[in-house]
């Protein structure tokens, strides 16, 4: 895993565009009130359903929504104002006007509106760095009392104990628009979303790469409204395959690179350990090898707070991804020949197999809610946070670095199961929780940085970083990996997790740990 200097485009610096809101002719600003306290949200539609949408955000704070001006595309309404919330401009003028105003959502609040349409007003406001909520059909908005209700099915902020954190910003386009991406796990549902918002940043390509053909055919529908499978967009693959991967970069030539392909369930790697190192170790190794030898100008690989002081083979797996990455960054750096970083994400609520799903399905039936111990914690984020922290670090690192978003503090499981429990109609005492103990590998509260590790600031007031502890570089970690590479190719599982704590001090293997205990897998994101 040396690094490879060979074909190397340099990668050019570029200078970040400010976000703030300027003079606009030809319609009124936003109204000189009191700063809005939830997500700066800019609302499309000015008709009965857009204008109920502000006003019903305005008396349900708890939404996080501030709306902040409309769009319409009827000329009468312009310069009206609903609830202090002016009509800005037309549809058309999506991204420019929420760039301007600082938008932090979009809205879509125009009933029947044809699905192309809300793919291209999705795609604009995806280009302004803003998120996107949908209001459902007008007969649905009918059916209830207040129309903000219909926004979200739950309240996020009380589930993850926090208000959700705005991340990606219009600059992420200084490192995607004209370049050619390359997204792994592409047809996991943080890898889905991944794509949706690069895609909205116009690279000049967008390679999505996973192993399951059925979610890329998938993916390629949502993301283009159809799928022909006849381009060179979609890219079946395995990351564990070295000669594919290299062929693969040398082919598409990607400049940036984001590494969401993974293995993540923390209880089934705890079994199968060498599957773990084949995917999470030596498939980044594989990949930053051939990033190195072909030039990308950046790579991020998507991590886990479980690599924090790792308990578990997922963490202690994702951590060595880690220390492969930044081993391999301080000599590109010095080479000029691409930045690559990694971020670490928390429990991300909504995406497949997470805590919510699983949650769903079990008071669906009926059955009881299975939690490990009452008092075990766990950090939580949105898809939306999730996507944003990887776009944010890519153009923010300079090499080297693990991105971390605040998530404030971390979140009692009880507690989000009464939460939740109580946004789907249930009261406490109708929710049952049967607690089935701590498993081999599973922490009963998570960190986000190693005791080891400096918290650092970034540019962005909701981002920390951290950089490598030691001044090892790529030969020296090297040397460990192939003896655990052997271990992993021959399915030598006691000869892994002894080979996992030799390159990780302080780890220990699962043999140390008590008996596990059946229980309900730890919530962690599925299909990055």
């Amino acid at each position: 895993m040396s690094p490879h200097s060979t074909s190397a485009r340099p990668h050019t610096a570029h200078e970040h565009r400010t976000a703030e809101a300027g003079p606009r002719t030809g319609g009124p600003g936003p109204a000189p009130s009191a700063p809005p306290t939830g997500l700066r949200t800019l609302v499309v539609g000015a008709g009965a359903a857009g204008t109920a949408l502000v006003r019903d955000l305005g008396r349900a704070p708890e939404f996080g929504l501030a709306p902040i001006g409309l769009l319409d595309d009827d000329p009468a309404k312009a310069g009206q104002s609903v609830d202090a919330a002016p009509v800005l401009g037309t549809l058309a003028e999506l991204t420019e006007l929420a760039v301007r105003h600082r938008a932090q959502v979009v809205a879509l609040a125009i009933p029947g509106l044809a699905p192309q349409r809300v793919r291209a007003l999705a795609t604009a406001a995806a280009a302004a760095g803003a998120a996107v909520r949908y209001l459902p059909s007008f007969l649905a908005a009918l059916r209830r009392e207040v129309v903000g209700s219909d926004m979200r099915s739950l309240d996020v902020n009380r589930l993850i104990g926090r208000h959700e954190v705005h991340v990606v910003s219009a600059d992420v386009r200084d490192v995607i628009e004209g370049r050619r991406v390359l997204v792994t796990g592409a047809g996991g549902s943080i890898g889905s979303e991944l794509c949706r918002q690069v895609h909205a940043f116009n690279p000049s390509a967008l390679y999505m790469l996973d192993h399951d053909e059925s979610n890329l055919h998938r993916l390629q529908l949502e993301i283009w409204g159809e799928a022909l499978l006849t381009d060179d967009s979609l890219v079946i693959a395995d990351i564990r395959d070295r000669p594919r991967i290299q062929q693969i970069f040398r082919d598409l030539e990607p400049d940036v690179v984001f590494h969401a392909a993974a293995h993540k369930h923390l209880p089934l790697l705890e079994r199968h350990p060498s599957e773990a190192v084949k995917s999470n170790v030596l498939g980044t190794d594989h990949l930053v090898e051939a990033a190195l030898a072909t030039g990308v100008e950046r790579f991020v690989l998507i991590s886990t707070d479980k690599a924090a002081d790792p308990t578990s083979v997922l963490g202690a797996s994702k951590r060595l991804a880690e220390l492969i990455v930044q081993a391999n960054a301080r000599d590109a750096r010095n080479l000029g020949t691409g930045v690559f970083s990694a971020v670490r994400f928390g429990n991300v609520l909504g995406s497949r197999g997470s805590l919510l799903s699983v949650l769903a399905e079990q008071l669906r039936s009926g059955g009881p809610v299975t939690i490990t111990h009452p008092d075990v914690t766990r950090f939580f984020m949105t898809i939306e946070e999730a996507v944003g922290l990887v776009l944010e670090s890519g153009r923010m690192a300079h090499g080297g670095e693990v991105f971390v978003l605040d998530m404030g503090e971390p979140v009692r499981i009880v507690d989000l199961v009464h939460n939740f429990a109580e946004q789907v109609q249930l009261g406490r005492d109708e929710v049952e929780i049967r607690y089935t103990g701590l498993r081999a590998g599973e922490k009963l509260n998570e960190a986000l940085f190693s005791e080891g590790e400096e918290r650092l600031p970034t540019a962005h007031a909701r981002i920390y970083a951290t950089v490598a502890e030691s001044a090892s570089g790529p030969d020296d970690l090297a040397g460990g990996l192939t003896g655990l590479y052997a271990a992993a190719a021959g399915n030598s599982d006691e000869e892994v997790r002894r080979r996992l704590a030799e390159l990780l001090p302080g780890y220990r293997t699962a043999e140390a740990e008590p008996a596990p205990v059946p229980a309900l897998s730890t919530p962690y994101p599925d299909g990055f």
